[in-house]
């Protein structure tokens, strides 16, 4: 972080260089990508979305296609999946039909869908964010909350600035682009994240919320589409600012439960957490190798930085998990999966490596893989995880060094000490 990045009231979402009140371009590089608000460097809540993913995806793997309209869905009779934005100009829309979508925009290349590529891409994406902060909530394939809170010490800047990095990364890593909000609450997250599309960076601050909201249409707010803003037209009701107006006895009298989100999201009241999804039985981390490779040695290195990698975001997360699970895939895309459960849950990068060392060792029988995964699941409260082991000292020797790395890790960086085992760390890797 630069000395006068947290003093200016702004920085450039290009080079990051702090930037004083009032300018219309970096003063370092030229651009006019600034951004300035009085919150900035206090707000950690963030919501991050893909910008016409699977568009976007296809633009990039085809470079003839990047000032064409595209359109991503089926047939004559499908549905449009995606549009990018050039066909959007046109008037074209997720969900309308593809015959509709053709006659407002005729010149448009149509591409089926490739889920398989996109689901791929989006866990590349998720695996950056998940480098941000243990606490990353998908909604779906291609946008998630982030709540960054406490993670100043661990990336040397507050998440303002981590998010523009961030953003900078997926363009140039993933080859895509990503709108950001950022906010103190998810309902304003997500709003602020569709205020720029795209390559959007935009803040809404505690202070301007009731301002902000007071002009908007009533479905701005979750859960009032077409059908329920007919009926708030019906009872004269258009704007959010209407319905600051109104007490919540009054909304849910009319409106039963959805009138009390009307009054607490109208006056930019959301106290919901950002948290792993409740269908989330478990956590991982892969690598797919550039070459396939099959010796022990070149694998291990892998399988530490991954268990790392999990131990790292189990400890962030508070959860610890009873069941290893080591994923390999073959040359020839054959999936193998082993699985060893634990008398105690842990969260030890060390007892999650060696526990996988040991599956790794009858896999490693000269077969060549593609790619190595591993995970734990049986997911529980980190209270139960890695108690003393008065029998193994080596084990507890090894559980106090863990503790003093991740203490160096947290104040200097995650590169900052590493062990053996990756030391120097393998580099023919695409991270997923």
């Amino acid at each position: 972080m630069s000395d006068d990045a947290i003093p200016s009231p702004g920085f450039c979402r290009d080079c990051l260089t702090g930037q004083p009140e009032g300018r219309s371009r970096c003063r370092a590089c030229g651009s006019p990508r600034l951004v300035y608000h009085p919150e900035l460097y206090r707000l950690t809540l963030a919501h991050i979305d893909c910008d016409a993913f699977y568009a976007s995806i296809e633009k990039r793997d085809n470079p003839d296609l990047v000032d064409k309209p595209v359109i991503i869905g089926g047939g004559k009779r499908g549905v449009v999946s995606t549009a990018c934005y050039i066909a959007r100009v046109h008037g074209v829309r997720s969900a309308m039909p593809m015959f509709k979508a053709l006659e407002a925009c005729p010149c448009a290349v149509v591409i089926k869908p490739d889920m398989e590529k996109y689901a791929r891409v989006g866990r590349q994406v998720r695996s950056m964010m998940e480098e941000l902060t243990p606490l990353v909530q998908p909604l779906s394939i291609d946008e998630a909350f982030l709540e960054l809170k406490g993670t100043e010490r661990m990336h040397h800047d507050p998440p303002a600035r981590v998010l523009a990095r961030f953003a900078r990364r997926v363009e140039q890593e993933v080859g895509i682009s990503v709108s950001i909000g950022l906010s103190y609450c998810k309902f304003l997250a997500k709003v602020a994240s569709d205020l720029q599309k795209p390559r959007g960076f935009s803040v809404i601050g505690e202070a301007e919320a009731l301002s902000f909201l007071a002009p908007r249409p009533v479905t701005t707010i979750w859960g009032v589409g077409k059908a329920f803003a007919a009926t708030l037209e019906r009872d004269g009701i258009r704007t959010v600012g209407q319905l600051q107006t109104m007490e919540e006895n009054d909304l849910m009298r009319r409106y039963g439960t959805m009138g009390q989100r009307l009054y607490r999201l109208s006056r930019g009241l959301d106290d919901r957490e950002v948290h792993l999804n409740d269908a989330a039985k478990s956590v991982s981390a892969e690598t797919t190798f550039f070459d396939d490779i099959g010796r022990h040695e070149e694998l291990v290195p892998h399988l530490r930085v991954l268990s790392e990698k999990v131990a790292w975001r189990l400890k962030k997360s508070g959860i610890a998990g009873q069941t290893v699970v080591l994923k390999l895939k073959t040359a020839d895309f054959k999936g193998r999966t082993r699985n060893r459960r634990l008398e105690d849950p842990t969260q030890l990068a060390d007892r999650i490596f060696r526990i996988g060392l040991t599956l790794l060792e009858k896999e490693a029988d000269g077969t060549r893989f593609r790619l190595i995964g591993i995970g734990v699941t049986d997911l529980q409260d980190e209270a139960f995880a890695d108690p003393p082991d008065l029998v193994d000292e080596t084990a507890r020797r090894r559980a106090a060094a863990e503790a003093a790395m991740d203490k160096l890790r947290d104040k200097f960086g995650k590169a900052s000490v590493q062990t053996g085992y990756t030391f120097p760390s393998a580099e023919n890797t695409r991270k997923r």
